[in-house]
């Protein structure tokens, strides 16, 4: 089975450093129907980034992952075969009305909005003809093992970035109180704001806590066993993320990935190249508010950031302080001149400031104000690292053996890359015999290791050469030889085609399902078709949604008042509380689940 580390691609710029840093595939947004609303790029702009990945055999992913009003679905159509034609591999959507339509034959993945939860949802998915199904993030290794013993389709999984608290697809707190969906690709991140918890008599439990933002996923603990599941590709999250986050955890999986595939002889890369880094990856010195598995191996605690910002890496624990500095131990990373540091004050808030100089352990910020002894100091902005991100940190080369025969009227050059791709290239010349042959043997073989910004690294062999040549001639032929290379390259690029055949098969449990977020006429026809009878209509059409959002997160077991599983006394109704805004909250305790709304 082939691995695939899947990598965000703000824009093109992005989608090259991600390739650069050793992604697999890449996903990326047109201008309309991203789940990204301010992550949008012109088919022209993706066409070309189609053309510098497949270089590398590395695939491209157009995200359409919202949901579509009936006016939308042709130019939706249309975006389609625009991205198929400018080189698209697949194409993410979560509005099913996309397979009622007359698409060109580019597979389809079935975004992680569909609420990819159950063996029996990716299944039926699967019948419907989704290529690839990206499951959803609350599941535990034994639910995603359950799926791969279920399926045949690719499973696709996310592994790293930012969580949103509700189930994907399943959350409307943003469009019914600031009008702005998560559907549609606009959300306002409500979940990020600090709330009071009350109870029914409006006594507060928490004040201001960031009570619904979560920490950040990080899988890479569990790449193995996600593998063993039968997950094929490892999603990074971060459209929206800046230039050192992409480089620097695409970076890190693909080091991690790779550690795995030495060890395998069932797994395979899924894309050519070997990626030389100029720095050393570390997951925590870029974007993070704090690292968890969420429910991988079992329910647990403290997945709340406390925060809505990046925290960063732990650099230690303050053991004295005064009006200007404070020392710490020697239990994290210490920062260094410039940085910016942060910590969670006596009220819980996190309060952050700039490194004026250090000695040894000792820091004097800009203010110490509110750092006393006891207080963890993190480091959210790193000078030094961030300085290595800023310019070419990486580079990834194709590895090539080449022979060079020199004959008496011709030079014979015969290439083969690491995927096979072979090229023989003839050069005639009328050469002078050289004075030194070893001499001369050497130059040829240096100038065709000299690659420098192209994608092979040349490993060349000559077993004499009795002619003179000069050096421009000698890099003529490797130009040449590269040329010819990365025309074959492209040339034969596999793209996997799948030709959408409207499914007709019923399924016993169907009418049992709920279809939810129907925004138009096509997915309700796919619905019903497939047995589905119970239609949820999308809150962007004005319905009134069943709740605000849904959650396998439990405000309860986080703060130790569960009742069934931490033996809590009960608590009675609940609410938070922010600007104004009241929201109640509603505990399913047979299936461990919370929801919210008003």
């Amino acid at each position: 089975m082939k691995l695939e580390l899947l990598a965000p691609a703000k824009n093109g710029e992005y989608g090259k450093a991600a390739v650069n840093h050793g992604a697999d595939a890449v996903y990326i947004a047109g201008e309309r129907f991203g789940a990204r609303e301010a992550a949008g790029n012109s088919m022209t702009d993706i066409g070309k980034l189609c053309a510098y990945a497949r270089k590398y055999k590395v695939k491209t992913y157009l995200t359409l992952n919202t949901i579509l009003f009936d006016e939308e679905l042709e130019d939706a159509r249309r975006m389609i075969v625009e991205a198929y034609e400018v080189g698209c591999d697949a194409v993410i959507v979560q509005d099913m009305a996309l397979l009622e339509m007359d698409l060109p034959p580019i597979p389809l993945f079935a975004s992680t909005q569909t609420d990819n939860c159950t063996p029996e949802k990716v299944a039926f998915l699967q019948d419907a003809g989704f290529s690839r199904v990206i499951l959803a993030r609350e599941l535990s290794l034994t639910d995603i093992r359950a799926i791969g013993a279920s399926v045949s389709v690719e499973l696709e999984t996310f592994v790293h970035g930012s969580l949103c608290v509700a189930y994907s697809g399943r959350c409307h707190l943003s469009e019914r109180l600031k009008g702005r969906s998560a559907n549609r690709g606009c959300c306002a991140q409500m979940c990020r704001l600090p709330f009071d918890l009350c109870n029914a008599d409006g006594t507060k439990l928490v004040e201001a806590g960031h009570l619904l933002s979560l920490k950040d996923l990080n899988m890479s603990a569990h790449l193995e066993a996600l593998t063993d599941a039968g997950v094929s590709s490892f999603k990074i999250e971060g459209r929206l993320k800046d230039l050192s986050y992409v480089k620097n955890i695409t970076a890190y999986y693909r080091t991690r990935l790779d550690e795995i595939l030495e060890q395998s002889d069932e797994h395979r890369k899924a894309s050519s190249g070997k990626v030389h880094l100029f720095f050393k990856p570390d997951p925590e010195r870029t974007f993070s508010r704090g690292f968890t598995d969420y429910f991988a191996e079992t329910r647990k605690g403290g997945l709340c950031a406390g925060t809505s910002k990046s925290v960063g890496k732990f650099c230690g624990t303050v053991v004295a302080s005064d009006k200007r500095s404070f020392t710490l131990d020697d239990s994290g990373y210490l920062p260094v001149n410039g940085d910016g540091i942060c910590f969670f004050d006596a009220a819980g808030n996190l309060s952050g400031t700039r490194v004026n100089s250090t000695d040894g352990n000792r820091i004097t910020p800009l203010s110490a104000e509110g750092i006393a002894a006891g207080t963890a100091i993190f480091r959210n902005a790193d000078r030094l690292f961030d300085k290595s991100l800023a310019g070419e940190s990486a580079i990834r080369k194709i590895h090539v053996r080449v022979s060079v025969e020199v004959g008496e009227s011709e030079v014979r050059v015969s290439a083969e890359d690491e995927d096979g791709i072979s090229a023989e290239l003839r050069f005639a010349h009328s050469a002078d015999t050289a004075r030194n042959s070893e001499r001369m043997c050497a130059i040829l073989l240096e100038q065709f290791r000299k690659t420098g910004g192209e994608i092979f690294e040349f490993e060349p062999e000559c077993s004499s050469c009795d002619r003179f040549f000069s050096v421009a001639e000698i890099n003529s032929w490797r130009r040449a030889t590269v040329a010819r290379l990365e025309a074959l390259r492209v040339e034969g690029y596999e793209r996997h085609k799948a030709k959408l055949v409207p499914s007709t098969r019923l399924r016993t449990d169907t009418a049992t399902w709920i279809a939810t977020n129907v925004s138009n006429s096509r997915a309700e026809r796919f619905y019903r078709r497939h047995g589905v009878t119970r239609i949820e209509r999308a809150t962007e059409t004005g319905a009134v949604p069943q709740r605000l959002m849904r959650n396998k997160y439990c405000i309860k077991f986080e703060l130790g008042m569960c009742p069934v599983k931490q033996g809590a006394a009960p608590t009675g109704d609940l609410f938070l509380r922010s600007a104004g805004v009241k929201l109640k909250l509603y505990f399913d305790c047979a299936k461990c689940e919370m929801s919210i709304d008003r």
